[in-house]
C-alpha cells in the first residue's frame, strides 16, 4: 500500500512540473509573437533640420610657421670674446652690438697703419709742391702718390678686420639663446644665436597639383592654430608666392601666405591648419558632420520621418513621447566647413536628419528624437562656444 501512495505522489509532482513548464514555454512563444508585432524598440538619437547657408568653398592643408627673416648669427673672424652685450630672448634693433671678439692685435696693425697714411700724406704733399716747381721728377710724383694709396688700403683693410670682429644685429627682431660665454675662442661660422622678426611671419603649405589653377597670389587665407596659444578667430592672411615647379615626387605644389597679423605666442617652426578661401560662393543643403554615415558603399543620412499607422510596433513611449521612422538616404557631399558639411545631393532644406545616434540604426528603424543634451553645431567651432 506504501509503494502505491509513492507512485501516485511521483506522478502527481511529474505532472505538476510539465504543467509548469509548459506554461512558461506558451508563454515565450507568445512573446515571441508579440515582439514580432510590436517591433524593436525605438532607439533614442537627436536630430536637426537641414540647412540651407551661403557655402564659402575652402581648400584645406596643414602648414608650418617660418619667420619672414630669419638667420644664424655666427662669427666671421676668429677671436676670443671680450663682450656680450645681449641675453637670451632679448628684442634688439638694427646695428646693435651683440658680441665683441679680441681686437688688441688688429687695433695695433691700424695704428701702425695709419701712421705710415699720415706719413704718405705729408710726403705726397711735399712732392707736389716740389713737383710744381719742376724741382722733382714725374716719376717720383707717381711713386709718392702710389704710396699713399697703398697706405690708404691698408688702413681700410684693418678696420674691416675690426669691424668683422663686432657682431651686430642685421635687421631688428628677437634674439634665441645665447651660444656663446665670455673667453670663448670663437672660429669663424661658429654659431652665436638666431635672430627672427617680430612682426611678420610666413606659413608654408603644399596642395594637390590638381587645385593649382584654382589658387593664385592674393587669396585669403584661414590659419588655424593647433594649440591652445591662440583660442580665438582663425588668422587672417594671404597667398604671397606659389613655387612654379611641383613637386615630382607628392605631385604637389608649395604654397606661401603672409599672415597679416601674428598672433602672440606664434613661433617659427609651428604646425597650423590652413584654409584657401575660393572666390566663389554658392548657396548649399548643410547638415551637422556627426549626421552621416561614411562606408566604402557610399556616405548616408538618416532622415526622420512620421510613423505610418500601418507599421508594426509601438506608437508612442511611457512617457508619450511619439515614435519616429529613421530612413536611410545615401548623399553626395560637399566640402566641410566648421561642425557642417555641404550636401550637393540627397537631403533637401527643412528635412530632419539624426545627428546623434545614426550608428545605432538601420533603414526603418524605430527612433524616438531627444534633443536636450544636443550641442549646437558651429560654422566656426572654438572653446568658447561649446
Amino acid at each position: 500500500m506504501r509503494w502505491l501512495l509513492t507512485i501516485v505522489a511521483v506522478v502527481l509532482v511529474v505532472c505538476a512540473l510539465v504543467a509548469l513548464k509548459g506554461a512558461q514555454i506558451a508563454k515565450l512563444i507568445n512573446f515571441g509573437k508579440q515582439a514580432e508585432i510590436d517591433g524593436p524598440p525605438p532607439e533614442i538619437v537627436a536630430s536637426a533640420l537641414a540647412e540651407e547657408a551661403a557655402w564659402e568653398g575652402t581648400l584645406a592643408a596643414v602648414g608650418s610657421v617660418t619667420s619672414a627673416k630669419g638667420v644664424a648669427l655666427s662669427a666671421d673672424a676668429p677671436g676670443v670674446v671680450t663682450r656680450i652685450a645681449f641675453e637670451s630672448g632679448a628684442a634688439v634693433k638694427q646695428g646693435d652690438v651683440l658680441v665683441e671678439l679680441d681686437t688688441n692685435v688688429e687695433r695695433a696693425q691700424l695704428a701702425s697703419a695709419q701712421a705710415r697714411k699720415q706719413l704718405a700724406t705729408t710726403t705726397i704733399n711735399r712732392t707736389r709742391q716740389l713737383a710744381a716747381s719742376g724741382a722733382i721728377s714725374a716719376a717720383q710724383l707717381d711713386a709718392d702718390e702710389a704710396q699713399l694709396r697703398t697706405s690708404t688700403t691698408d688702413v681700410e683693410q684693418i678696420q674691416a678686420q675690426i669691424a668683422k670682429k663686432t657682431i651686430r644685429a642685421p635687421f631688428a627682431g628677437k634674439l634665441g639663446l645665447r651660444s656663446v660665454n665670455l673667453g670663448q675662442f670663437l672660429q669663424p661660422g661658429t654659431p652665436v644665436t638666431v635672430l627672427e622678426t617680430i612682426d611678420a611671419v610666413h606659413v608654408d603649405f603644399s596642395l594637390p597639383q590638381q587645385r593649382l589653377a584654382e589658387v593664385a597670389v592674393g587669396m585669403p587665407v584661414r590659419i588655424t592654430l593647433e594649440s591652445s596659444l591662440d583660442a580665438g578667430a582663425p588668422l587672417e592672411g594671404a597667398i604671397a608666392a606659389v613655387d612654379p615647379t611641383v613637386d615630382p615626387i607628392t605631385r604637389t605644389i608649395k604654397l606661401r601666405a603672409d599672415v597679416a597679423k601674428r598672433a602672440e605666442g606664434l613661433r617659427p617652426g609651428m604646425f597650423v591648419q590652413v584654409a584657401v578661401v575660393l572666390p566663389n560662393k554658392s548657396v548649399s543643403v548643410t547638415v551637422p558632420a556627426t549626421a552621416v554615415m561614411r562606408a566604402p558603399y557610399g556616405d548616408s543620412v538618416f532622415i526622420v520621418e512620421a510613423r505610418k499607422a500601418d507599421t508594426p510596433g509601438v506608437a508612442t513611449t511611457p512617457d508619450g513621447k511619439p515614435v519616429k521612422i529613421a530612413r536611410q538616404q545615401f548623399v553626395k557631399l560637399g566640402g566641410a566647413r566648421g561642425d557642417f558639411v555641404a550636401v550637393i545631393d540627397g537631403v533637401k532644406k527643412s528635412e530632419e536628419i539624426v545627428t546623434a545616434g545614426a550608428f545605432k540604426l538601420r533603414n526603418s528603424s524605430p527612433i524616438v528624437v531627444d534633443n536636450t543634451k544636443e550641442p549646437k553645431p558651429e560654422l566656426d567651432p572654438r572653446p568658447e562656444n561649446r
